[in-house]
């Protein structure tokens, strides 16, 4: 799946991190609905995403829905970020969105590399605050965009989504109906702004 943004893109700190991963890492394959952490269990895992694509899905305690939360492409890290470095209880589920596969470290491994030197601590800060940063943008996103707009960033992010994960797994990432997502595309589709 073709996507715009990915961490290789983010500097020689992230390249660090996926070189230990490769060295350190076991390959896994991951079947389409397939669940690397299952939220409330204790998180453990943190894979880099060779090809395939994770949903983030998180249960609300109200009323026990699902929300996809989070998408984790082919180029991009997939972990509960920083859960997983001490085994806590996972905040969401991650699951396969297709045959997937990865390259995957747990948590225990990852926390030993980054006690090695003030160099790795270092990118420990580094990841953190990407990972801040990319939660920020989400959440400013959330309350000052239109579902459209919304709608435009993720196919900025990954164009070809639309052709591969189900659209009710699209609309709840984008904090709105299937119907509105139909809606939309259907606007799209015929040019309305």
């Amino acid at each position: 799946m073709e996507q715009k943004y990915n961490i290789s893109s983010l500097g020689k700190e992230f390249d660090k991190l996926l070189e230990f991963i490769k060295r350190e890492g076991e390959a896994l394959t991951f079947s389409k609905g397939e669940l690397m952490e299952r939220q409330g269990e204790p998180a453990r895992w943190i894979a880099y995403v060779e090809s395939g694509c994770f949903k983030f899905v998180t249960r609300s305690v109200s009323d026990k829905k699902p929300h996809t939360t989070w998408f984790s492409f082919a180029g991009e890290f997939v972990a509960d970020y920083p859960r997983f470095l001490y085994g806590r209880s996972a905040l969401s589920t991650l699951e396969a969105m297709m045959p997937s596969r990865v390259l995957r470290v747990s948590g225990e491994t990852l926390r030993n590399f980054f006690s090695q030197s003030i160099e790795t601590m270092e990118l420990r800060a580094v990841i953190g605050e990407h990972i801040l940063c990319q939660f920020h943008e989400r959440y400013i996103d959330l309350h000052c965009t239109t579902p459209r707009e919304r709608y435009d960033l993720l196919m900025q992010r990954c164009p070809g989504i639309v052709n591969e994960l189900p659209l009710n797994a699209i609309a709840s990432f984008l904090c709105i109906t299937p119907k509105t997502l139909s809606m939309l595309r259907r606007d799209i589709t015929y040019g309305k702004k």
